[in-house]
């Protein structure tokens, strides 16, 4: 297998609001937060739902590699029940290799409400439900091993049990990527995940804010400085400003794409990760890869929700 994930398996709740809804709920635009399950059941009394989609962030990537034709795995912890059963039927339409065996578990499938702003930025309210219940018996390690690259997100690192699941998959890689997933995951772990990005970790993707926070800087000049030295494959993703990355101690930039209908910024991230992790396991270069994940990223935020 070219690519197995793993992450939070989490059924996506797509809502339009206006930036009111937010103020009047105390929710901070752009960001991710961890709901419980009465917030969750309050919010959605409150919400139009647009749509329903097998989602979560490495999720979504693993579903864009599968798109492009690569042979791709994930794992996710559902529960045994309505929601667990929708969201493996979606990862299986979309021809990935769902690896993880549902049981009845004490708690729900985990649900994220995506609501959408009328500016297309998205604010995210997530209920883990089981997602956050993985651990370390849920890794089969000798899949882990017959994978090239296991990419692993920052969101899975916000619950105690699942740091063991991440450890086993760490120590079971051939090759390890990790998107920083949140400006607030960063703040939360900073110490932990910069021990990630400088010891265990061979690719690393993270917007502009996540890698300033995560090296206590301001100065972009001081993030090329700091990948450099790391002489690792550090991938930066600045909004209008196109993408960067920088592979050992070389630098490649790739412009964003201009004159897009935008609807909706969901699975901006996720997409662009796909995309070059496409152009990696399919030996393209690091120019080609920016390009390739440029491209996705491109197509999916003309689109409401994270599939094309």
């Amino acid at each position: 297998m070219k690519i197995l994930g793993i992450g939070n398996a989490i059924v996506d709740v797509l809502c339009k609001v206006d930036d009111n809804f937010l103020k009047k709920n105390s929710l901070t635009k752009s960001t991710m937060k961890l709901i419980d399950e009465n917030e969750f059941k309050t919010l959605v009394s409150l919400l139009d739902i647009e749509d329903t989609i097998s989602g979560g962030s490495v999720a979504n990537s693993i579903v864009g590699l599968s798109q492009l034709g690569n042979n791709v795995g994930f794992i996710g912890k559902v529960s045994d029940d309505n929601l667990g059963q929708k969201y493996e039927d979606g990862l299986k339409k979309e021809k990935v290799n769902y690896l993880y065996n549902k049981t009845n578990e004490p708690i729900s499938t985990g649900s994220c409400l995506i609501l959408i702003t009328p500016d297309s930025e998205r604010t995210m309210c997530t209920y883990l439900g089981t997602a956050g219940k993985i651990n370390d018996r849920d890794i089969d390690d000798k899949i882990v091993r017959e994978s090239e690259i296991t990419f692993l997100e920052g969101y899975l690192w916000d619950e105690g049990e699942p740091k063991k699941a991440f450890d086993k998959a760490i120590n079971s890689s051939n090759k390890v990527a990790m998107s920083l997933s949140d400006l607030f995951c960063v703040e939360r772990h900073k110490d932990q995940f910069l021990e990630l990005v400088k010891n265990r970790l061979d690719i690393v993707f993270a917007n502009e804010q996540e890698i300033l926070s995560l090296i206590d800087s301001k100065s972009f000049d001081e993030v090329i400085s700091f990948s450099k030295s790391l002489k690792k494959n550090i991938i930066i993703t600045r909004g209008k400003k196109g993408a960067i990355a920088i592979n050992k101690n070389e630098i490649f930039e790739c412009s964003a794409k201009k004159n897009l209908n935008i609807k909706d910024l969901t699975g901006a991230g996720d997409l662009f990760a796909a995309g070059y992790l496409h152009g990696v396991t399919n030996k393209m270069s690091t120019k080609e890869s920016l390009i390739k994940g440029t491209e996705l990223s491109a197509k999916i935020i003309q689109k409401i929700g994270a599939r094309i």
